[in-house]
């Protein structure tokens, strides 16, 4: 029905050209342009069907231009008056005051660099440059730096720089089978002190493993949950031995400061925490330096502070990287970065100086 409508219409375009005005397309228009262009017709006559310039419609069709996989399975360019509606909508809501970051280069560079190299978060890169030395002409707020980054405006920062955003996975739900049980105190007797995140001296231990069948090494992380310190260790395997050494040499470096900052250590029931008895003895003296919690089966929550912090460590070294190169003075690196690193929850303070300040009481 339109198609010969259209057809009708053609031969008056010299009067049509009289008295065409300057007009935005409509959806509905877009639906003629969309139908029009798969019957056959050209650009131009769609052009003077709807009574807009040629150039219009090729800006259109640029927009909402696509792929379209046909049922032989060969692929041609095709519109959409559905991509073009939605870019249009998009470009509408851009519309009225110019960019504010538009006009302060510097600070679009700083937080694409404090985003893209130094992994920041976009708070923690907006926080950094608010309380940097350097003036900047402009500020902006943290919707409005998601929203610009959402529309492409950096030249290097895109969502795939992003610590989380766009790279969630679906999760499917596996029945779980507990293959042994804890090798020593439940996380049910674990003092309530613990819970509040009021006191400081109480841990949480994980180990960080590279690629899988590949990787020997491993890293041992332990997270103070009040203050968020974090220590990251390379060992040379993920035996329970190695985890033991470890420990040994925390509580040589301590000494006798050791057993009231690692008043308790909470880890999962992986195979390199089974020996219970070696990580709550001391290597120093007769007893214990420590006592050991052991989480419920499958429950990575209850460690929620070592969770968060692996997240951090993953953005130096991806899941299935092999880090059996990595040097301690790299290990190092991320861990003093992780340390210093600005957090909201903090009023964007770090944890070394959390750290310091209760090291400081203790003093």
């Amino acid at each position: 029905m339109i198609c010969n409508g259209i057809n009708n219409l053609l031969p008056e375009w010299g009067i049509l050209m009289k008295k065409r005005r300057f007009k935005q397309l409509t959806l509905n228009d877009r639906i003629k342009m969309e139908t029009m262009l798969n019957t056959g017709h050209s650009k131009a006559e769609v052009a003077r069907y709807l009574h807009v310039h040629r150039s219009s419609i090729y800006r259109e069709y640029d927009r909402g231009k696509y792929i379209h996989r046909n049922s032989d399975y060969t692929e041609e360019e095709r519109y959409s008056s559905d991509l073009g509606q939605k870019a249009h909508d998009w470009n509408k809501q851009g519309k009225g005051r110019s960019l504010k970051i538009g006009n302060d280069r510097e600070l679009a560079e700083y937080i694409e660099n404090q985003i893209v190299e130094e992994k920041f978060s976009p708070a923690a890169a907006l926080e950094k440059a608010n309380r940097s030395k350097k003036k900047f002409k402009t500020s902006i707020s943290l919707r409005t730096l998601y929203r610009y980054i959402d529309a492409g405006v950096f030249l290097k920062l895109t969502n795939k720089d992003l610590p989380v955003k766009g790279k969630r996975k679906n999760h499917y739900k596996k029945i779980r089978v507990q293959k042994r049980a804890c090798a020593g105190e439940s996380i049910e007797n674990r003092p309530q002190e613990v819970n509040g995140r009021e006191v400081f001296g109480h841990w949480e231990m994980d180990t960080v493993k590279g690629k899988q069948g590949v990787t020997k090494s491993c890293m041992l992380v332990l997270t103070e949950r009040k203050t968020r310190q974090e220590i990251v260790l390379k060992l040379k395997n993920q035996k329970a031995e190695s985890v033991v050494e470890a420990l040994d040499r925390l509580e040589m470096k301590w000494g006798e400061l050791f057993s009231r900052v690692f008043k308790t250590i909470t880890v999962d029931n992986g195979v390199e925490f089974s020996d219970n008895e070696g990580l709550e003895h001391s290597a120093r003296k007769e007893g214990k330096r420590t006592s050991m919690f052991y989480c419920h089966p499958y429950s990575s929550w209850e460690r929620g502070s070592n969770e968060n912090q692996n997240k951090l460590i993953r953005r130096h070294i991806p899941k299935g990287t092999d880090f059996d190169q990595k040097t301690h003075e790299e290990i190092a690196f991320i861990e003093s970065w992780i340390n210093n690193y600005p957090r909201k929850i903090f009023g964007y303070g770090t944890a070394a100086e959390r750290f310091e300040e209760e090291l400081g009481k203790l003093a």
